[in-house]
Order: structure tokens, then sequence, then C-alpha cells
């Protein structure tokens, strides 16, 4: 072992934690930069020498999850460096850097941790930092949207922790690696796994509890759209699927799940803010992914692939929506038009961002659906899949045909568009495809 049990987790965390300290004493911009450099290896490196069970608990399947926080992290510090440069801030560009640091810390902790009840603890601290970076750009719709996430969120991790006691009752502990391996029955556990659902689906996305989701990805900085979208609801839908492996609900996971992408669907249609239409598009996305990790087996395969090229194609759809209103000035998808003319490079990371999040083919979301509908369909889930598979359809064609009409009809403006910014947006929306590509390799290895 290259350290010991737990000495590269505790790591994991102390990284951007030293940053932070920069903020009053150094250039916390660039301490969070090389945080993000230092953490995407050191998630790497938890590959090859992941640690024992005890205060931490991380399998192949956390690695992945922790990858793609750090990986968002750095993009997303690199981001903002630059995007506020040229943006009106409320805060000080270095309690927002902080703030940042200490949403990633959140989610890390949550992703490490051995114990439900301390994951619980991660996911309600990523609702202090995240708030107010929602408030970054402050005026009035923004505060509103925060004041909405804190309402809502707050409401959902309550019932999350009647969960959690109910969990405790039941079983009499909280560790993770025991309870996902225990055989405990009882009808408290099958109501503590039930409320989880709607008590964590609070932020991942789950119908009826996804309100406030909307409003902040619209309104909050398009780095921090980034965060929220690409791991900050995939974290909690990680925690809402360790809980589900305790006691699995299969039917009710896989119908909550079917309802939340059809209600998605369904809102996307009217969408006349391309933000929004996003945030709708993470919706989708994330109850997919429920239904993989409810199947099990290739499922979680598909709901892995999925979760991965998602993090990067809505990272990069975000970051494009952020270079986007520094060229229009507007949210609106009616103001934006003649993108490609404008700005090449926006314009073709806003196209890959688009297919990447709509599961085209040959991006790497596209093979996780696949995967993930295949297996709905061989355990005879007919309606679900038929649900999905129109309601999949219907979003595709509510993201594509405004991405387009953004992208190609005849329009002019002036404005400039930074250009580190516009590659940060590009690189991330290829990140999907080379995933795709992958996937690609492999099969053609295995015909």
């Amino acid at each position: 072992m290259i350290f010991n049990n737990t000495a590269l987790p505790i790591l994991i965390l102390l990284v951007p934690a030293v940053a932070s300290i920069t903020f009053k004493w150094g250039n916390i911009k660039l301490a969070t930069a090389i945080s993000g450099i230092i953490e995407i290896f050191l998630s790497l490196l938890l590959y090859i020498d992941k640690p024992a069970q005890g205060v931490f608990f991380i399998d192949n399947i956390s690695v992945l999850f922790i990858f793609m926080v750090t990986s968002i992290y750095f993009i997303s510090s690199l981001y903002s460096i630059k995007y506020f440069s040229q943006h009106d801030i409320y805060i000080s560009d270095d309690l927002y850097f902080l703030l940042l640091n200490l949403f990633t810390i959140s989610m890390l902790f949550t992703l490490e941790i051995n114990n439900f009840g301390l994951m619980w603890v991660g996911i309600e601290s990523t609702t202090i930092s995240s708030a107010l970076l929602i408030i970054t750009e402050r005026n009035e719709t923004s505060l509103e949207a925060a004041w909405r996430y804190i309402i809502i969120v707050s409401a959902g991790v309550t019932f999350a922790f009647i969960s959690i006691i109910l969990i405790y009752y039941v079983t009499g502990t909280l560790t993770t690696s025991t309870l996902i391996n225990s055989s405990f029955k009882s009808k408290f556990l099958v109501l503590a796994v039930a409320i989880s659902l709607m008590g964590f689906g609070t932020k991942s996305g789950v119908f009826p509890v996804h309100t406030w989701l909307p409003d902040a990805h619209s309104e909050a900085p398009s780095p921090v759209s980034a965060m929220f979208s690409g791991v900050l609801l995939p974290v909690a839908l990680y925690v809402i699927y360790r809980i589900y492996e305790i006691y699995p609900l299969k039917t009710v996971y896989v119908w909550i799940a079917t309802l939340s992408i059809v209600m998605a669907a369904i809102f996307l249609i009217y969408q006349d803010k391309y933000k929004r239409m996003f945030a709708y598009s993470t919706m989708e996305n994330m109850n997919i992914a429920l239904i993989g990790f409810a199947l099990g087996g290739p499922g979680i395969v598909g709901a892995l692939i999925l979760l991965l090229s998602h993090s990067f194609s809505k990272a990069g759809a975000f970051y494009s929506s952020g270079n986007i209103l520094r060229l229009t000035k507007s949210k609106k998808i009616d103001d934006v038009n003649g993108l490609y003319k404008n700005s090449p490079i926006t314009a073709i990371a806003l196209l890959f961002s688009s297919f990447g999040a709509s599961g085209t083919p040959p991006f790497g979301s596209f093979f996780g659906e696949i995967i993930i509908f295949f297996s709905l369909y061989q355990q005879h889930f007919l309606v679900p899949f038929i649900l999905v598979i129109i309601s999949v359809i219907s979003v595709f064609i509510s993201i594509n045909f405004n991405v387009t009409k953004m992208t190609f009809e005849n329009g002019k403006n002036n404005s400039k568009i930074d250009r580190t910014m516009e590659i940060i947006a590009l690189i991330s929306s290829i990140v999907p495809l080379a995933i795709g590509g992958y996937i690609l390799i492999l099969m053609g290895g295995l015909v």
C-alpha cells in the first residue's frame, strides 16, 4: 500500500481545506486551482489504493463519484477565475472560492465516510455553502432562489434524518459497510428506505420535491450551476443508493423515478430559458440513473456510465451558458441566435454538451441509458420502459431543437467571449464523447 488505511481519504479532504486557509493570507484563486489538480491525482490514486473498511467506506463506486467531484471542482475553479473577472460579484472573490472549497469538502466527506448519520451531516453541510454561492451575483431572483432552495432542501433533509433514525432504531448501527452487507428485515426499515428517497431526493431531483432545482440552477453563477448539476445531485443520489442497498424497494424506486422522468420531459417542452432547460435535463438524467441503481446488475454499470458522462456534459452546458450570457446579456432562448457565427467554439461546446446531456450516440450517456433501458425491459417493467422511452425522445427533441435554433439561426452580436472560458467549456463537453469512444473500442475488442 502507498498510504496507510486512512491517510489517502484524509488527504483528499485536507487539500481543499488547506487551499481555504489562504482565504486571508494568500492567493486563494491559485490555491484552489492547484488543489483541484492534486485532488484529481489523489482520486485516481484512490482507485489503486483503496483503504480497508473502517472510518471510511470506499469501493469502486465511491471512487468514481469522488473522481467526478474532484474533476468538476477543478474545471469550475478555473472557469470561475475568468468568469468573475468579467461579472459583477456581490461577495468578495476570496469568499466565493472559500465557499467553493467548503462545498467540495462537504461532498467528498459524504462520499468517503462509513456512517449514514455522518453522510446526512455531509449532505446538510452542502446546503450551507451552496446556498450562499447561489447569491454570488446578488439580485432579487437569486435571493428568492436561494431562499426556496434552503426551505425545500431543509425540509427534505429533515425527512432524511427521520429515515436515519429509523434505520438506527431497527439495526442498532449506522455503519454503512455493515448495513449494506446485512439482512435486516423490518417494516420500519421498509419505511426508512422509502422516506429516504423523498428526503435525500430533494437534493437529487426526484419529483415532486425537485422544485428548487430549476430556480437555483438558473440564478446561480454558471460555474456554481455546473457544480450543482454535475456533482451535487449525483452525490445525493449516491446516498440514496447506499440506503437502498440496505433494503431494496425496486418497484417503488423504479416507478417514482419513472414519474420524475415523465414530469421532467413535460416541463422541458415549454421552457424559454436555456439554464432552466438544462436544469430539467439534469432531473431527467438523475432519475434514469436512479432506475439503473434500483435494477441492480448491469443497471448499476449503466447508471455509473451515465453519471460520469453527465457530470462533464452538464458542466460543459453550464459553462457554455455562462459564455452565452456574457455574449447576449440574456437568459432567454429566443434572445440567442447566430451563436456559431459569433462564437464558433462556444457553439460547438454547447452542441456537444447538449448531445451528451440528451443521450445522443456515440456519447457516453447514450451507452449508459441503453444499458439501463435494456435492464428495465429485461426485468419486465414494460409500462415504465415505454414511458421512459417516450420521455427520453421528447427530452431529446426539446433540448436539441432549442440548442440548434440558438446555434444556427441568423443573428449578430458584437460582444466577445474570453477564449479561455470557451476552451474550458469545449474540453468539458468533449469528455463524454471520449467516454463513448472508449466504450466503442471496448465493444470492438469484445466482438
